[in-house]
């Protein structure tokens, strides 16, 4: 930018004080400009052949003329920038406007100083959009979110219409586009989708830019975001990292709200009257458009989102790892007496030194594992079993170690013992069918609170009910007190739980034997 001219009166004041004598400290402070601004303005008249003396004689006009000639128009213009270029390496790692200014001169004998340079690369990137203007590096972030508009799935055999979400994710240096539908925008399908990008880019970027999703970002904050601990964990397993776009700072997530927009408008749009009827026939259209959309010749700039990726970002990414990142969720849970947790009804065993502490539980689709204090102290492969245990023999207690434990089965039998006959033989005899003792603890257990909270006497009754039945269970002995069945005669009682030996609706044993019968 120009410097701002003197006013006429201070010039001369500047060429009086001048001829009389005064330093260029003494004639800034009288007259409240720079001494930068008096030196320039002195060098110019010495420059014109311009003292006090003659400029007494000249109009102001004059003066001026003198002081500043004019530009000779005829001179040949100096070359510009190629600014399209400029803006392109900008986002090379470690390319400053510095660096390509000297290579500009470079190339040119009559070329713009430095500070010039600048001035005309900011007027040229301010015709741009402002996501166009925004210098992200090659290969440093992706921008995440959901695009505010659905697209509908039929389903060809109930004819249910259900609404599919879609995911967009767009490269910073490239703008180079990934989109998909998936049915929801919860933690499975969020990170599910952050795979499939990955792989859509061959590569992974620096960082990762979510807006302040809750499968994301568990708590939003200015200066602190609460990363998910999952979505981190699929961080970890890439080698990136998640920056989450700051609450209420637009810019922070310009990159993907113009990409939503564009895919909405070059995707979403054309796809409007379509009739889809499932997810996959869905994404097979969307990669279509999307292939196209990143084919499209850019308006402002040269080249296609492919051909800026192609030569920027894909160099640059980082590689993907050797496996696929899989899904976990977690949980917590305290370790029971029988130093099993339990996970979707199945138990799973741990170091038995962890009774009663809290641990955390990673839960994949083929295994789980357990974690204390940050390291993994148990794993094991996932049972879908109802009721079953996984035990790991190095977890049970050794017979030296045993007697020292808050539960044992000596300690459980002692307590029903107390509280009567029919419910010692009862816990004896769930402590024992079992394969190892300590499978039986919890049923013990639930017992026992039975008894706190029906009293012990009708306890002791509902145990020798279900002895005389043969549920020797819980959830029979529960029942029983639920029901008041231990305060009826006994015959009715065990009228009212046992089966009838012959109903329409029971198989038998034969049925599974007899095919002609299951065919009926």
């Amino acid at each position: 930018m120009a410097a701002k001219r003197l006013s006429m009166r201070k010039l001369k004041e500047v060429l009086r004080l001048g001829a009389l004598g005064h330093s260029d400290r003494v004639i800034a402070q009288s007259l409240n400009v720079g001494r930068s601004t008096v030196r320039r303005y002195r060098r110019r008249a010495d420059e014109a052949g311009l003292d006090w003396s003659a400029a007494t004689e000249l109009t102001e006009s004059d003066i001026e003329a003198r002081l500043f000639p004019p530009l000779d128009r005829s001179l040949r213009p100096r070359p510009l920038p190629d600014w399209e270029h400029v803006q392109t390496e900008l986002r090379r790692d470690g390319v400053t406007l510095e660096l390509l200014w000297l290579e500009y001169r470079a190339a040119h004998d009559d070329s713009y100083r430095y500070s010039r340079f600048c001035e005309l690369y900011r007027a040229w990137r301010s015709t741009l959009d402002v996501v166009l203007r925004q210098e992200h590096r090659a290969g440093d972030k992706v921008f995440v979110d959901y695009a505010g508009h659905t697209v509908s799935v039929v389903d060809g055999k109930t004819g249910e219409v259900r609404e599919a979400q879609i995911f967009v994710a767009a490269l910073g240096a490239s703008n180079y586009t990934y989109a998909e539908a998936t049915w929801t925008q919860s933690l499975p399908d969020w990170t599910a989708s952050h795979v499939r990008m990955f792989e859509f880019f061959q590569g992974v970027p620096t960082a990762l830019v979510p807006d302040n999703l809750r499968s994301g970002v568990k708590r939003a904050c200015i200066y602190d975001p609460d990363i998910n601990p999952t979505y981190q964990e699929l961080a970890t397993h890439y080698g990136t990292t998640v920056l989450p776009a700051r609450p209420r700072k637009p810019r922070d997530k310009a990159k993907v709200e113009t990409a939503v927009q564009i895919v909405e408008r070059w995707v979403l749009a054309p796809l409007r009257n379509h009739t889809f009827f499932s997810l996959a026939e869905l994404n097979r259209e969307i990669r279509r458009l999307l292939d196209e959309l990143n084919d499209r010749p850019f308006q402002k700039i040269e080249g296609t989102r492919l051909s800026l990726f192609e030569a920027l970002d894909q160099p640059v990414l980082g590689a993907l790892p050797a496996t696929r990142y899989e899904f976990a969720d977690r949980k917590s849970a305290r370790v029971n007496i029988d130093y099993h947790v339990q996970v979707d009804g199945h138990l799973y065993s741990v170091p038995n030194r962890l009774v009663g502490k809290q641990v955390e539980v990673r839960i994949a689709a083929r295994t789980v594992e357990i974690f204390h204090d940050g390291r993994r102290i148990a794993a094991h492969v996932r049972s879908w079993r109802k009721g079953g245990f996984t035990t790991d023999a190095a977890h049970r207690p050794n017979k030296a170690h045993s007697e020292h434990l808050e539960w044992t089965p000596s300690r459980l039998i002692r307590w029903a013992e107390k509280n009567g006959p029919n419910t010692a033989t009862v816990v004896t005899r769930l402590l024992e069918e079992r394969p190892h003792p300590e499978q039986g603890y919890r049923p013990c257990l639930g017992i026992m609170r039975l008894g706190k909270r029906y009293t012990p006497e009708r306890l002791e009754v509902a145990c020798q009910v279900a002895l005389k039945i043969g549920g020797v269970r819980y959830r029979t002995i529960s029942s029983i007190l639920k029901n008041g069945l231990d305060q009826v005669p006994d015959s009715e009682a065990q009228t009212s739980l046992a089966l009838p030996q012959q109903h329409e609706n029971l198989r038998g044993s034969s049925y599974y034997t007899n095919p002609q019968q299951q065919t009926n």
